[in-house]
């Protein structure tokens, strides 16, 4: 398991890191969420890295 956190504001990044975000439920500054350690999260995350922070 993973937590991801939400560490940037949506506002001004582009709409496929918006969607990419939105289905991870990451929904408010400094929310944390906790998933499975798969190929599919881990895809997500590179695609937002510079938003988002990764806790073991």
């Amino acid at each position: 398991m993973i937590k991801v956190k939400l560490i940037r504001s949506k506002i001004g990044c582009q709409p496929k890191q918006r969607a990419i975000l939105a289905a991870m439920g990451l929904r408010k500054i400094h929310q944390v969420k906790e998933f499975e350690d798969t190929a599919a999260i881990r895809g997500m995350i590179a695609k937002v890295p510079h938003m988002v922070e990764v806790e073991s």
